[in-house]
Order: C-alpha cells, then sequence, then structure tokens
C-alpha cells in the first residue's frame, strides 16, 4: 500500500454587532454549503510531468483543493522529490503558485512510498519544528499532509517528535490543520497505525485529519475496492475512538488509488460512487485519491503506472466523481446533522489596559440533529489571552468569551479571528478588540514584558538587587527609566521571568545607557549582548525557548563601574 512518487467553500458566517457586551452567535445559514474547501483534496506528483491535468481538473472540472506530494526530509532539510530544494524548486514552486492563481487551495504533503517526512530524517526538535513552519510560510497554505509508509510507521521517537512539532506550531497559529496518511487494510489501521494516533494522544493533541490509504490490500483481484473502503473507514474510526474519544468522521480521511492498483486491484468510478456517497452520510472530513496525474485512460499490463489509471475512463472522470461531495451532511455516524452560521453580538469591545471584556456564544443549526461546535481564536496579539468557557457547544447552546488584555499590550485595534468547527466545516467571525490606555501598567508595547517601559514609576514586576531602581528624569521615551546600580565588588541587577511559547524563536531588544551595560535572557535559554557608552544604544538578542518556554529576562551593570540605565525594552 503506497503512494508512488517520480523523479463548494464554506458559508459565509452571520455577524451581528451591537455597542456594549457581547454575544457570539451560531445561527441559521440558509442553503450555504454544509462543507470547506478541503472536502475534496486529491493528490498530484508534482514531479511527474503531468501536472497539466491540475490546471484542466482546476478550469475545467471544478476542483477546489489539491495535494501537493512529496516534500522529502533529507537531514534537517527539505527538498522535493525532484530533488530540488523547499521555496526554491524552479519547476515545482510557480506550478504550485499558477495553480492558487486559478483559485485552488493547497495541502502539501511530505513523504509518500520514496522518502519521509522532516521528523523521521531530523532528531533536532527545533529544526523540524522550523523546518514545517517555513513549509506554511514559503507557500502560504494553512494546512500541511504527512504520509508516513513501510518502516517508517513503526519509528515511535520519529512519530513522538512529530506529534511534539504539530503541537508547537499549533500553539503559534491555532488554525493550522495536519492530517497523517497511514496504510489500512479493510480491517482497519495496523498496530503501529494506532501507535501514531496513541503519540497524538500522548503530546496532548488530536489529528485533525487520520487520511487512510484504501488501496493495495493485496487480498485477490476480485477484491470490491469500495466496500472494501468503506470497511477500513468504519474500522479506523473505532480505532481512533479507543484511542480518543473524541474523534469523528470528521477526522477521517479517504484517499483510494484510481484504476489500477499495485496488487492489481481495480478501483472504479462505481467504486468511487460508492465511497462518496458513504462520505456524503457520515460527514467524513477530507476525500482525495491517487492520484490526478493518473485520472486519464491508457493501455498496458503493468500495475500502478503514475500518468494513467489504465481502465476504460474519460479524462479527468474521477474528480468528477468526487467534486461534488462537499463535507457531507453527516456527523459521526450518529445521525444526521445541519451547518450552522457563526455571529457575535456585538463583536467588538474597547478594554482598557489590564482589562477584559467579556462575550457570550451560542449556536444552531439549520436542520437535522444537533452537533458540537468546538471554539477557538486566532489573530491577538502578545499580552492579549482569549478563551471560552466552555470550549465546544452543541449547536444551540451558549459559551462566554473572554478577553483579556494586558498591561503592557499597547493601545491600538486589533481584530481577532472567532472559528466555529465541526462536522460540516467551520465558519468565522471577526470580533474586534480596542485596547486603550490607562491600565495597571504601561510604558509602551514590550508584548510579554510587563512594565517595560517603566513609566509606573516603580520596578514591578521586575526584580531588583542593590540600589537599582526606577527614577524620573534621564529616560529613551517617556518620563522614566530603570537604574542599574552595581557596587564595588557586585553586580547590579533587574530580572523579569515571562513563559513563552516552547521551541519558538524570539527577538528582545532595549536601550541603554552606561559603562559596560548587559541584556539577555537566562533560565530555559542563553543569549545575551551588551555595549559601553554615554549615549542611548539599543541591544538586540535573539533567541529560541526550550520545553517550557520560561526565560528570565535581564539588564546588568558590571560591578566596579558607574550607573547603567535602561528603557523601552520589548519581546516578540
Amino acid at each position: 500500500m503506497h503512494l508512488a512518487r517520480l523523479g463548494s467553500a464554506a458559508s459565509t458566517c452571520a455577524l451581528a454587532l451591537a455597542t456594549t457586551g457581547a454575544l457570539v452567535a451560531v445561527a441559521p445559514a440558509g442553503n450555504a454549503a454544509a462543507g470547506g474547501v478541503y472536502s475534496v483534496a486529491p493528490y498530484v506528483d508534482m514531479s511527474n510531468g503531468q501536472e497539466g491535468l491540475l490546471d484542466t481538473a482546476l478550469t475545467g472540472h471544478r476542483l477546489k483543493a489539491y495535494t501537493a506530494a512529496f516534500v522529502l526530509g533529507e537531514g534537517c532539510t527539505q527538498i522535493w522529490g525532484d530533488t530540488l530544494p523547499v521555496g526554491n524548486d524552479s519547476y515545482t514552486d510557480p506550478e504550485i503558485a499558477r495553480a492558487k492563481s486559478e483559485g485552488a487551495s493547497v495541502i502539501l504533503s511530505s513523504g509518500g512510498a520514496s522518502g519521509e517526512p522532516l521528523a523521521w530524517t531530523c532528531s533536532t526538535q527545533s529544526s523540524i519544528d522550523a523546518g514545517y513552519q517555513a513549509l506554511v510560510d514559503d507557500y502560504g497554505v494553512n494546512q500541511l499532509d504527512f504520509d508516513v509508509e513501510g518502516a517508517a510507521v513503526a519509528d515511535t521517537a520519529a512519530a513522538a517528535r512529530q506529534m511534539r512539532a504539530m503541537k508547537d506550531l499549533k500553539a503559534s497559529d491555532p488554525g493550522l490543520r495536519f492530517s497523517m496518511t497511514l496504510p489500512v487494510l479493510p480491517s482497519g489501521l495496523t498496530d503501529d497505525g494506532v501507535n501514531i494516533l496513541k503519540a497524538a494522544k500522548d503530546a496532548g493533541i488530536q489529528i485533525d485529519v487520520v487520511n487512510i490509504m484504501a488501496m493495495d490490500y493485496y487480498a485477490g483481484t476480485g477484491t470490491g475496492m469500495g466496500q472494501a473502503a468503506v470497511s477500513a473507514a468504519k474500522a479506523t474510526l473505532a480505532q481512533m475512538q479507543s484511542v480518543d474519544s473524541g474523534y469523528t468522521y470528521a477526522n477521517l480521511g479517504i484517499t483510494p488509488m484510481i484504476g489500477k492498483n499495485d496488487d492489481g486491484s481495480i478501483f472504479t468510478l462505481a467504486d468511487a460512487r460508492t465511497v462518496e456517497s458513504f462520505a456524503e452520510h457520515n460527514g467524513v472530513g477530507r476525500l482525495a485519491f491517487w492520484s490526478v496525474n493518473r485520472d486519464q485512460p491508457c493501455g498496458g499490463s503493468a500495475n500502478s503506472l503514475p500518468t494513467c489509471s489504465e481502465i476504460g475512463q474519460s479524462s479527468l472522470a474521477f474528480t468528477d466523481a468526487f467534486v461534488p461531495y462537499e463535507g457531507g451532511s453527516g456527523g459521526g455516524g450518529g445521525g444526521t446533522t445541519g451547518d450552522f452560521s457563526l455571529a457575535l453580538t456585538p463583536g467588538s469591545a474597547s478594554v482598557a489596559q489590564g482589562g477584559s471584556a467579556t462575550a457570550a456564544v451560542s449556536t444552531a443549526v439549520t436542520s437535522g440533529g444537533a452537533e458540537s461546535v468546538g471554539l477557538s481564536a486566532s489573530g491577538a496579539p502578545f499580552g492579549v489571552g482569549v478563551s471560552f468557557s466552555p470550549s465546544s457547544v452543541t449547536s444551540g447552546g451558549t459559551a462566554t468569551l473572554t478577553a483579556t488584555v494586558g498591561p503592557s499590550v499597547a493601545p491600538g485595534t486589533y481584530p481577532i479571528t472567532v472559528t466555529g468547527t465541526a462536522a460540516t466545516g467551520s465558519h468565522s467571525a471577526t470580533y474586534t478588540l480596542t485596547v486603550t490606555a490607562g491600565g495597571s501598567g504601561g510604558g509602551g508595547d514590550g508584548g510579554p514584558l510587563t512594565n517595560a517601559g517603566f513609566e509606573t514609576g516603580s520596578p514591578s514586576p521586575w526584580t531588583c538587587t542593590g540600589g537599582s531602581t526606577v527614577v524620573a528624569g534621564t529616560a529613551h521615551t517617556g518620563g522614566h527609566s530603570l537604574l542599574v546600580a552595581p557596587g564595588s565588588s557586585s553586580t547590579g541587577e533587574c530580572d523579569q521571568t515571562v513563559t513563552l511559547s516552547p521551541h519558538h524563536s524570539y527577538t528582545l531588544t532595549g536601550w541603554v545607557q552606561g559603562p559596560y551595560a548587559y541584556m539577555g535572557v537566562g533560565g530555559g535559554a542563553t543569549a545575551g549582548s551588551w555595549s559601553s557608552g554615554t549615549d542611548w544604544n539599543q541591544l538586540t538578542v535573539t533567541f529560541t525557548t526550550g520545553d517550557s518556554g520560561t526565560v528570565t529576562v535581564y539588564v546588568h551593570g558590571w560591578y566596579g563601574q558607574d550607573d547603567v540605565h535602561a528603557d523601552d525594552f520589548a519581546l516578540g
């Protein structure tokens, strides 16, 4: 079972605005489509010269999304399957850009039958995290797929690194979604595949889509491939729920190999209709197939040719068979559910630094039974926390959104995206948070640092030694700065401990004045810089957090030297 490698969108949400208080309401969405743009995302081999079919599928056959394969790990770097570098592939990169210009949404897939994702070829966690983040940044995508086959499925250490990376990236961007594509039999995942699910559970995350390769069972050429895929889907969901009861069919993907498989079995257009009908009834999260490159007829007796299906069909017939699926009307096998929409009442709030605002969240469906809608927020700046209580609601229920503004958040207007996600798709609305001056902090935008500009007149929550304190008059900006006073035989120092996202890079800046002025971080990371001079000058320190994310920011003056002034710290 392997994927070979060679050299209607969700409805617009309803947004209600008011002037005081806040209510997030999920109201009926009329005749909106039930699924998202990624409900059908077949694979495209980006290295076999048949990518022209993708253009035709996008422009003439209503395909809205596809999965670009394959990115390969090579040590702690990544390349495309044709050995060209990720982000600088003179052939693949323009192909992806052209498809996006034609309106396509793209999932990037790593691994495959002849390669492995980065977590399997690199043991340095920070490099794995950075590599996956580079895929997101270089290609402007928010979905990554990881195709793990052969001996790689049994590599438990790599699986743990993979789940750690997925957790780290989601901590920085909750909107990212990840799929794990795994071998399957009609009886479900192998034991090694189940261990992949357990690795996610151990890491404290849920895989967004467990995508099963419903192909190459080696059970005989007479196997009914459509029904075998259905059996595999049912068995896999049971295995998923045995590990984490929160999984539903919305977390399942089905990927057959169209036409002639490696084992000689045939996945026909009738099988495609069987799988599409099952997905529609149960609300399966994704349908795909291997591959758009093969979705055309040809002759020949070899198995699994890379550029055609080897069966009688019209060009892109399998694309046409799967495209009508848009997420289904089902909801995890327990009856049918209806679509929903999301609204905020009001969709805005004005909060002073150091304050908080609340909003109520309610949901409803257009038809059918109730479904669970998970609530999340993205786009909040450093220092603003957004939480939901509870974090998910049944359609028609209510939750409370709380936005808490730290004292060092700069005054301004911040759009925050609130998203509800259910089996039938996801919808978003914008919560506009306006931060005004006058909270308990002050001193500029220090990011997660509190009292970064010392305009409170007190060093708190900085902890200082000796005669170090906040003074008026000498300042880089504003009216106050931190005076760090070393002794004749002791270093003067002020510290503040902050907890950041684990395994992420940050930049600390601060303005200093005086002889031998040191600034840096200690604890969960170690980095620093220094200067010596009578004029204000800015120091910059970059660092990467460790497992806990907790670091101590410090500024100190060398013993036996004159006082040091520090001001206008920022961390981001």
